[in-house]
């Protein structure tokens, strides 16, 4: 048994005897909060702070940002240790291996006080293990068509597509228009964005992985998965992208492509517009956005739910009070000016705040049928590790394998994966 996991299972036995209050050592008057870099404006934790201590007399809330880079490590080792943080942050593909590992408090019995009516299920979902709720969720964000207002209406497109066959029409047509320039895209779609991917996926019918509980396999070897591949070669193929077909949205970062002003279209986060405006500022007064086109009318593709939930520590010494932390993030009040400030607030279900962007109006549209990775312990390590969904789409794109033994390939390298450690 892998270290980590020996102490891990100390530390879920601590809990064990110590009771469901938390952890054994007596409360030092100090909450600390551990959240990662951007995930909140500063203003609204200052205020939530404030408030909580406000309500607890004579303690302190100590706010600590974490930086995404090395988190799993640092994770690791709080969690293990004897006075660990008493809120914590995690990515969503992430809380189920620490749910699995025994070291996070369960919060079943809290739920409910914490707005669960409300979460967003998606969120909701991952932050769950063995049929118990161990973290809450945070917040959320998912990708649209971040278009060129300026581009389309050069091009006559008065009608955004509201289904694939439209969205290959409005190709065609700014292609026409523009094809001329050879700088000019109407789609900017790497080939390993595999987040784009799973809409059309998901959308096909299709699925990464199946299962239940802890026992998940592969997913790709069916003819829906293979459907949203190739239509995904189908939009590479007709937009005649210059993005390189073996990296990702950040290699390079598809915001500093789109900032040039000669893309029409990029699926990404809505962010990804005012990091383009640092480089480009009239390029945000230009952009607007549409959920991805699903192929049944009338509806939105389904799109990936990244984000984060929060969770309490077992070995917290102040989680009765940690509790009510996030009970008070996750009242509507906060849930509102989470919405405000541009994602899609993890315990409230109104998001009527997010329209007063236009791409933010189009994310919180999409994100009614959000999904997330199978939620187990070995997803986090498939999804930072050598990705199979990613190599398989670099296969597919430069011809180097078929679809059908591209995603056989993969099949059985996620079957293998989901199998480890089990």
């Amino acid at each position: 048994m892998k270290t980590w996991k020996a102490l891990a299972a100390a530390a879920a036995l601590s809990l064990t005897l110590a009771g469901c209050g938390g952890g054994t050592g007596a409360s030092d008057n100090k909450l600390t909060v551990w959240l990662m870099d951007g995930s909140a404006p500063d203003v609204l934790i200052e205020e939530l702070n404030k408030e909580f201590e406000q309500s607890h007399p004579g303690m302190k809330v100590d706010y600590q940002i974490q930086q995404w880079n090395g988190i799993q490590d640092r994770l690791t080792t709080a969690l293990t240790s004897n006075d660990p943080p008493d809120v914590i942050e995690l990515g969503n593909s992430q809380t189920a291996q620490f749910s699995s590992e025994g070291t996070l408090l369960d919060l079943t019995a809290d739920a409910d006080g914490m707005g669960k009516s409300q979460w967003v299920p998606a969120l909701a979902e991952s932050g769950a293990w063995e049929g118990k709720q161990y973290a809450v969720p945070f917040y959320a964000a998912n990708r649209v068509v971040v278009y060129n207002k300026e581009l389309f209406q050069q091009a006559g497109i008065t009608q955004l597509p509201t289904n694939r066959d439209e969205l290959l029409a409005t190709i065609t047509k700014l292609e026409q228009t523009h094809g001329a320039d050879p700088d000019f895209q109407s789609l900017y779609l790497p080939g390993q964005s595999w987040y784009a991917l799973l809409s059309f996926i998901w959308d096909s019918g299709g699925d990464i992985a199946t299962g239940q509980g802890a026992e998940y396999k592969g997913a790709l070897d069916t003819a829906q998965t293979r459907e949203g591949v190739e239509y995904y070669q189908q939009l590479v193929k007709t937009s005649a992208t210059s993005a390189p077909a073996d990296t990702d949205e950040a290699e390079p970062q598809q915001a500093e492509v789109y900032a040039k002003g000669k893309v029409a279209m990029m699926i990404a986060l809505p962010w990804e517009v005012q990091t383009a405006a640092k480089t480009n500022p009239a390029i945000a007064e230009l952009s607007s956005a549409f959920p991805i086109p699903s192929k049944f009318p009338g509806k939105t593709a389904p799109v990936f739910l990244g984000g984060s939930n929060l969770a309490i520590p077992g070995g917290s010494a102040d989680a009765d009070a940690a509790k009510d932390w996030l009970k008070l993030l996750t009242s509507q009040k906060y849930q509102t000016k989470l919405a405000d400030s541009g994602v899609v607030p993890g315990a409230s279900q109104d998001t009527s705040a997010l329209g007063k962007n236009p791409v933010s109006a189009a994310m919180a549209v999409a994100s009614k049928d959000g999904k997330v990775p199978p939620p187990v312990p070995q997803w986090a390590a498939i999804e930072s590790g050598q990705n199979p969904l990613k190599d398989m789409m670099t296969a597919v794109l430069t011809g180097q394998k078929t679809v059908v033994d591209a995603t056989l390939e993969a099949n059985d390298k996620i079957t293998r994966l989901l199998a480890a450690n089990n």
